[in-house]
């Protein structure tokens, strides 16, 4: 039987960063629509939003590997919003030194330097609970099948009702 192997540690960044990147586009097009009626659903990030959130789930996977049998899963959940706002506030410094931020919450009722919103608390909230549950616990099961060749993958046939019928 081939070796298997957990997907390494820049594997599940990467996923951890495009499933942010496109979780931060779908919230801006969601917004987009409910704030301006827009059918278009633009949504926009920036690249610094890979690095962002690759590295924040990275975090929270740690801190979940750490607490998921210490602790109730809305505890966990309130601290993996604490630590989002904590990493929102960060990152988002930084890169106003260099006039690279790309959030601005100054319009917000309950901004802080405008890197933060406590509005956004429900949705951080939720999101820590989506990421625990699903995308954590998910990566954390994918692994790589070391001695599998690509090339001799088993080919299958398709029929007309769009079922595959493997020989």
């Amino acid at each position: 039987m081939a070796a298997v192997e957990p997907l390494t540690v820049l594997s599940r960044w990467y996923l951890y960063a495009i499933h942010g990147y496109f979780c931060e586009v779908m919230f801006t097009a969601a917004w987009e629509f409910v704030v301006n009626f827009n059918w278009k659903f633009p949504g926009v990030t920036s690249v610094w939003a890979l690095f962002i959130y690759g590295t924040s789930i990275l975090i929270i996977e740690r801190m979940y590997l750490h607490l998921k049998d210490r602790c109730h899963i809305l505890i966990r959940c309130l601290i993996y919003t604490l630590w989002t706002y904590t990493w929102e506030f960060l990152t988002g410094f930084i890169l106003l030194q260099f006039n690279a931020c790309p959030w601005d919450y100054t319009d917000f009722d309950y901004d802080f330097m405008g890197l933060i919103t406590l509005e956004y608390c429900l949705p951080w909230f939720c999101a820590s609970f989506i990421v625990e549950q699903l995308v954590i616990r998910n990566t954390l099961r994918l692994r790589f099948d070391e001695k599998t060749d690509p090339a001799a993958a088993v080919e299958t046939t398709g029929t007309a009702n769009g079922y595959i019928k493997n020989d």
